[in-house]
């Protein structure tokens, strides 16, 4: 069961900006990555359900962070159908992130007060999450879908959306501050900030770094 109920994952979500999301079938190295951002100020971790044994990962990820980091807000992502939420919603997971909207999903989480951000490529579609009570929607492939232009072309008429794009979010100081100043609530960012060479390297003195560095560009970008 979830021990962050909806509005206190939004709430830090929208303070922080930042959330990263990793896959990893090992469980120390997840550990140890997840370990990283937490010492890098992101405290909500996107685990990605992307490979062999994603679950029972994630299941000793939750574990772990309930003693060793309690502060820690992990959640899942690459979700597609209903019954894959529900499975990761009973392993603990506090919020749940597709690539694409799905209602059954809405209706789901929001029948147990669990965030859910759907991947959305139009403004019709996010429009149609935040219908289904979406908070904030995943912008998805961010870069393909018109990169900053499109979160400064659909805040204008719709001031109110929560966006958060993901995919084409570089770990740089210029990208991030103009996805946040185009009107981003938070950036989504993987392989960008969590290289395969720091994975291979176990360089997380590196991931900590730039995800340090990743959440210090969002506020400078916020306060200009």
């Amino acid at each position: 069961m979830a021990r962050f109920m909806r509005l206190e994952v939004v709430n830090t979500l929208l303070d922080i900006g930042l959330v990263p999301l990793f896959y990893n079938a090992d469980v120390e190295t997840s550990v140890e990555l997840a370990s990283a951002c937490s010492r890098g100020e992101a405290k909500v971790i996107e685990f990605t359900n992307r490979g062999e044994l994603a679950y029972p990962v994630f299941t000793e990820l939750v574990k772990h962070f309930a003693k060793a980091d309690p502060s820690l807000i992990l959640g899942v992502g690459s979700i597609v159908d209903a019954p894959t939420a529900a499975l990761y919603l009973a392993a603990g997971a506090n919020f749940i992130v597709g690539p694409s909207f799905n209602p059954e999903i809405a209706k789901l989480c929001n029948r147990r007060k669990i965030l859910y951000m759907p991947g959305c490529a139009t403004e019709t579609e996010i429009s149609t999450a935040e219908e289904y009570g979406a908070e904030i929607c995943k912008v998805f492939p961010g870069e393909t879908v018109g990169g900053p232009a499109f979160i400064k072309g659909v805040m204008a008429p719709c001031p109110w959306h929560r966006l958060m794009p993901t995919g084409g979010v570089d770990a740089a100081e210029a990208s991030v501050s103009e996805w946040v100043k185009a009107g981003a609530a938070a950036v989504g960012m993987g392989s960008k900030l969590i290289t395969a060479q720091a994975v291979k390297d176990k360089d997380y003195d590196g991931v900590t770094k730039k995800a340090s560095d990743c959440v210090g560009w969002i506020k400078k970008a916020r306060a200009k």
